[in-house]
């Protein structure tokens, strides 16, 4: 299972750390990433890093403002989220998928084979 927290309220410009921790899987073996969806539009990837956390990927439209990262003695990935804005709004989900390569970074959402929850994140302006 992967529960992901750290959501909440925010003003526009502020940040947020989402965490996702894992039980009953070592997330080591794992690709992670964050996707994001808004009511009434589909899922889209916000960040994915690779394997070996040595390769990340963003949607452009957080670059400059979103880190992800892992940590696998803690069995956690992180999205730190800095600049806030309202249309940042919506809940947020980690995901792992157990892939081939440990560098690739993988970004379509049919290689993400375990899903969180959801934490929602509100920016006000």
């Amino acid at each position: 299972q992967l529960q992901a927290s750290g959501g909440g309220l925010v003003q526009a410009g502020g940040s947020l750390r989402l965490s996702c921790a894992a039980s009953g899987r070592t997330l080591s073996i794992y690709s992670l990433a964050w996707f994001r969806q808004a009511p009434g539009k589909e899922r889209e990837l916000v960040a994915a890093i690779s394997r070996n956390g040595g390769s990340t990927s963003y949607t452009d439209s957080v670059k400059g403002r979103f880190t992800v990262s892992r940590d696998n003695a803690k069995n956690t990935v992180n999205l730190q989220m800095n600049s806030l804005k309202p249309e940042d709004t919506t809940v947020y989900y980690c995901a792992a998928g157990q892939r081939l390569s440990p560098t690739y970074v993988y970004t379509a959402q049919q290689n993400y084979d375990f899903w969180g929850r959801g934490t929602l994140v509100t920016v006000s302006s």
